[in-house]
């Protein structure tokens, strides 16, 4: 292993900072909602529109009042679309809005004659124009999926403000429409036809044509979505993961979850060196590193501002789970930013593991009655496999993942069997059946990655659900029992979350805030397995090592929550493809199993 980690002192003084929040992004991007809900307002309520320049106007040759309030109603609704791209810094964004409030000031004037109104959007676009340098964030990773959701989005939001605009001129309404009716005259609208209701004098013109800038606005962003160019997210390429690999080997035996880098839905940047890199994946506009920097030690400051210096270019929201107390230090003293412990993970030196002992008693009685009901178990590296039985045991793992979302990131690798992943180790249950399954006498399977030379840390479990209770804790005993003829002396097992505040929450003292904290886990832990995760991983008396995240302010950890959430497959905000599609889908990088549902099928 390498030596300390340089001070600040011992290299270039100036360090490229994350994307910190900046003052005028942020406030034109406020300033640009509350002048689009302005011009909304102006497009849809008659009161807020009216003035004695307006009556005068009506009655004028021309008058352009129908296709100003559809004009304005389009351009507010456009400039709350760019708000929070403005807020981010996004280039294009900046190019939209200019384009934008010259119209909204335009409409705001010919259609409520308001001068105030027009200078509002002229004001917010002088300091766009002076503080243009502000604007240079590059795009996000996109796909046409987005075009799919924004036609869901913008259909549902056209529906609710057309419906709005429908019921806001009550006293030149003709009759009392029914919600029915008001409901078919904004369909019929957003298409451009007639509907069932009617107006007196051209308020029905108004009506129209601000349906159908609605209608319109709906189909040219999704026509534009479907059609722009994709950037899809970056992933590992062959060159990068043999880069990658070449540093684990050197160095891999400093962090359990180092072998998780090679994750090929992941990007990676590399320190000037070559000799460190940072594996991420952006969700949701944050930049989501996991785990430490790869490679050497001295070295990982480089790759660390080559990681921030990719962020700021992007406007993306720097964040790192699952570091170590090491990493967090490193982070934290090269960035400012600041660190949060998140649990803890649970290592079991193979040296100090028995099965003898009172602690132990509930593990040895389920293996023991599981052996005796005629399970046998084998632990082997992948490359002692026959392709065979690795595909037999990959059609087994997907059939019997939990849910027909992947799940998993900071520990899972996404992959079983590859070729170049023969160090990997996998423990298989078996037990002859009179009458076998879809996969023979293959009953459970977990799979380990490589912790260095003398380690491994779990990857996935998966069992048959017709097989007996106990299938994790027997193989997780078979593959401590096999480790010594492996070479293995430590084996990293599951992650748990906010474990400190759920062991001393239960003891005798603890006070009422730590309680409370403890019970509203426990609470959630019958969606997000917490509290199972950590009881199960305690069966087997591990010694425990804190992982943080680490993010830059207290007011982006809802949204680095989120997106680790969404990472993990937890929280899926895309479509996602029914199963038969994907067993179809030609993968020739797959990716994607859990570790989050890992240890709790025992039960």
């Amino acid at each position: 292993m390498s030596g300390e980690v340089p001070s600040r002192s011992s290299r270039a003084r100036h360090i490229v900072r994350g994307p910190r929040p900046e003052t005028v992004p942020a406030l034109v991007g406020r300033a640009c909602a509350v002048v689009g809900v302005l011009d909304i307002a102006a497009g849809v309520f008659p009161r807020f529109r009216h003035s004695r320049m307006h009556a005068i106007a009506e009655v004028l040759p021309g008058s352009l009042g129908p296709f100003a309030a559809a004009l304005s109603l389009s351009a507010g609704v456009l400039l709350l679309l760019l708000a929070h791209g403005l807020k981010r810094r996004k280039r294009r964004a900046w190019r939209a809005a200019v384009a934008l409030l010259p119209a909204g000031a335009v409409s705001q004037f010919v259609y409520r004659h308001s001068v105030i109104g027009a200078l509002i959007s002229l004001a917010l676009f002088v300091p766009l124009v002076i503080h243009r340098d502000e604007f240079k964030a590059l795009p996000d990773p996109r796909s046409r999926w987005r075009a799919l959701a924004n036609f869901v989005l913008m259909s549902a939001g056209s529906l609710a403000l057309g419906l709005v605009i429908v019921s806001a001129h009550p006293k030149r309404t003709i009759g009392d429409p029914s919600l029915a009716d008001r409901l078919t005259h904004v369909l019929y609208g957003l298409f451009g036809f007639e509907g069932p209701v009617d107006y007196e004098g051209s308020t029905s013109w108004t009506v129209a044509f601000s349906l159908g800038a609605l209608g319109l606005i709906t189909a040219v962003t999704t026509i534009y979505l479907a059609f722009r160019p994709e950037h899809p997210a970056a992933h590992l390429t062959e060159e990068n993961e043999a880069q990658l690999r070449a540093l684990l080997e050197k160095h891999g035996a400093r962090d359990s979850l180092g072998h998780f880098a090679l994750r090929r839905d992941k990007a990676v940047v590399f320190s000037p060196s070559g000799k460190a890199a940072v594996t991420y994946r952006v969700v949701s506009g944050v930049m989501l590193a996991s785990g430490d920097p790869i490679g050497d030690v001295e070295a990982w400051p480089g790759a660390i501002e080559r990681f921030m210096d990719e962020a700021k270019a992007h406007s993306w929201t720097p964040a790192v789970m699952g570091c170590s107390e090491t990493g967090g230090e490193v982070w934290t003293r090269e960035t400012g930013l600041d660190a949060l412990e998140l649990g803890d993970e649970a290592v079991v030196d193979v040296a100090d593991f028995s099965l003898a002992g009172r602690a132990m008693r509930n593990v040895r009685q389920m293996v023991k009655r599981i052996e005796r009901a005629g399970y046998e178990t084998r632990v082997r590296r992948i490359r002692d496999l026959g392709e065979a039985e690795l595909d037999r045991i990959r059609r087994a793992a997907e059939d019997w993942r939990g849910t027909d979302t992947e799940r998993g990131f900071s520990m899972a690798l996404g992959r079983i069997g590859d070729p170049a992943d023969g160090d990997c180790l996998i423990a298989t249950a078996h037990k002859a059946d009179d009458q076998p399954g879809q996969y023979g006498d293959l009953k459970a399977i977990l799979h380990f990655v490589p912790w260095g030379t003398d380690g491994v840390s779990l990857d996935l479990m998966r069992r048959d659900r017709s097989a007996d209770p106990g299938m994790n804790e027997l193989l997780i005993v078979a593959a401590l029992q096999a480790a010594p003829k492996l070479g293995i002396t430590r084996i990293s097992l599951n992650f748990a979350m906010f474990r400190s505040a759920l062991a001393r929450g239960e003891k005798i003292g603890a006070g009422p805030v730590l309680r409370a904290w403890r019970g509203l886990l426990v609470f959630l832990s019958r969606w997000f397995q917490i509290e199972s995760l950590y009881k199960f991983n305690a069966k087997f008396q591990p010694r425990w090592e804190p992982r943080f995240v680490v993010y830059r302010a207290s007011g982006d950890l809802p949204r680095i929550g989120l997106a680790a959430m969404q990472a993990e497959g937890f929280v899926s905000l895309a479509l996602p493809l029914p199963r038969f599609l994907r067993h179809q889908a030609p993968a020739p990088r797959p990716c994607a199993h859990s570790i989050a549902e890992q240890g709790v099928r025992a039960a």
